[in-house]
């Protein structure tokens, strides 16, 4: 039985929330001490990007290696841009 491409993009933006809301979680257990949604929800995505990335197969030619480096990239300066703004604007 195969899953149509519908139905695979519903079953997608059903993890995709579940993956938002548990970087939201993670996030705001941070150094932050308001809640910055539009930032906390990119990193929830960027986290959900990493994980299909790693569960990928494995040949891309560097290309799947070099994104989720990137990614982590990412992450990082969402989350220094947090808590800059938590400890400038107590946001």
């Amino acid at each position: 039985m195969t899953i149509s491409s519908t139905s695979r993009r519903e079953l997608f933006r059903v993890a995709a929330a579940g993956a938002v809301a548990a970087g939201a979680v993670a996030v705001s257990g941070g150094p932050a001490s308001a809640y910055q949604g539009n930032m906390e929800r990119a990193v929830g995505e960027l986290y959900n990007a990493l994980g299909s990335l790693r569960e990928a197969t494995s040949d891309k030619g560097g290309h799947k290696a070099n994104a989720m480096n990137l990614i982590q990239q990412a992450i990082s300066e969402v989350q220094a841009g947090i808590d800059y703004a938590a400890a400038n604007f107590g946001d």
